[in-house]
């Protein structure tokens, strides 16, 4: 992967930047999203956010590299914190982490959001915790997509501002992705069924404490609602 080519999952996150937008990529390692955003003439400006030292001196060599150093300004600070008033930043693009750290940047950074109209994240696993965030905090979900790389599978989750509700089912397996159904949707969650089901299983043998049979009610529900889904 480069600033030319990007991997299936930074494609598909960089499919859903709108043309003109000014982004900043939260943990943006070498900057290639943002540096291909702008050698594609899909957007003009982007920050570069990198909390660890190292990739944000790569960061730094590839956008001088690429001749983008009047275009990209990469800075070295704590998620959202890359972001200044002055940027006016419109988009906010979060990869390659878990859910539940995206979620976490994004309500220690919220007051950094006051420009932004679109997030788009891309977690490696639990995009539940994304969806939890963005009804608590007024975001909706407008797309989403579901994509498979190496054997690994990535969701990404675009949201708005906005008010919007959705079943329990729906904020488990995305409410976009349900209705699209794609093959990698249904590999991934009938893999899930597979696993929770193992994990019962054991749990049912390994005795009748409270935790035990909390762990098992949780995973029963959850293998529910999925089945309900898979089921339409």
């Amino acid at each position: 992967m480069n600033s030319e080519k990007l991997s299936n999952r930074l494609m598909a996150v960089a499919s859903f930047v709108e043309s003109g937008a000014i982004v900043a990529d939260i943990g943006s390692d070498h900057a290639y999203l943002p540096c291909f955003l702008v050698n594609a003439g899909k957007i003009n400006k982007a920050i570069a956010g990198e909390v660890v030292k190292g990739p944000y001196e790569s960061a730094v060599k590839n956008v001088k590299k690429n001749g983008l150093d009047n275009a990209i300004t990469v800075r070295l600070a704590n998620g959202l914190h890359a972001i200044q008033e002055a940027d006016a930043v419109d988009t906010v693009t979060i990869a390659g982490m878990g859910g539940p750290l995206i979620a976490s940047i994004l309500e220690e950074g919220s007051s950094q959001l006051q420009t932004v109209s679109r997030i788009i994240a891309q977690p490696n696993i639990h995009a539940l915790a994304i969806r939890q965030w963005a009804i608590k905090n007024n975001w909706k979900l407008v797309d989403e997509e579901i994509i498979k790389e190496v054997h690994k599978i990535y969701e990404v989750l675009v949201l708005e501002r906005g008010e919007a509700s959705y079943n329990e089912a729906e904020m488990l397996v995305g409410p976009f992705l349900a209705k699209k159904r794609s093959s990698v949707f249904l590999e991934k969650w009938e893999r899930e069924l597979v696993e929770w089901q193992r994990i019962v299983q054991e749990l049912q043998q390994a005795g009748e404490s409270s935790n035990i049979l909390m762990k098992k009610r949780e995973l029963e529900t959850k293998i529910d609602l999925v089945r309900s889904v898979l089921s339409r």
